[in-house]
């Protein structure tokens, strides 16, 4: 393509932050899916599973799966739902919690580094062009019936 088109320049944007923490988080023998889960699970009275998928946009295989490697690692434990004995509550151990604010400092070191090189009013702007992006999916008013219709018709 000649013209960059937006969600190239979304994807690629996303596939470098993400290449990033991923290259950080293993030098501690992690990743990044470990450290966004470390942030999404509450500190002090953990989280239930199923709040963890939807928080994290992750599929139910891909955060059953880093679960396991957590527990495995001794960052956190599951424990019955005292209020509803269906679900399962997410803890952190005390390690999750070192851990956790490993990633907590890495998240910030990034935010810190992007706001000494943007200015405010372009964040602004990104942070205002992003919240549209996410509206306009959200209404579902980027494919809608009518283009659906026109490309039957062709």
């Amino acid at each position: 393509m000649k013209e960059k088109t937006i969600d190239y320049i979304l994807r690629a944007t996303w596939q470098a932050v993400s290449r990033m923490y991923n290259e950080e988080a293993s030098k501690y023998e992690a990743t990044m899916a470990t450290g966004f889960a470390l942030l999404s699970i509450d500190k002090e009275v953990g989280t239930p599973s199923t709040a963890l998928g939807p928080r994290m946009g992750m599929e139910a295989t891909s955060l059953t799966r880093t679960l396991k490697s957590m527990e495995d690692k001794g960052l956190i434990v599951r424990k019955k739902n005292p209020t509803d004995g269906r679900g399962v509550l997410i803890y952190l151990t005390e390690f999750g919690k070192e851990k956790r604010e490993l990633s907590k400092n890495t998240v910030l070191k990034f935010n810190e580094t992007i706001k000494q090189n943007v200015s405010p009013e372009k964040l602004e702007h990104f942070f205002e062009v992003a919240e549209i992006i996410n509206e306009l999916i959200a209404e579902k008013n980027i494919f809608t019936q009518k283009d659906n219709e026109s490309a039957a018709i062709e």
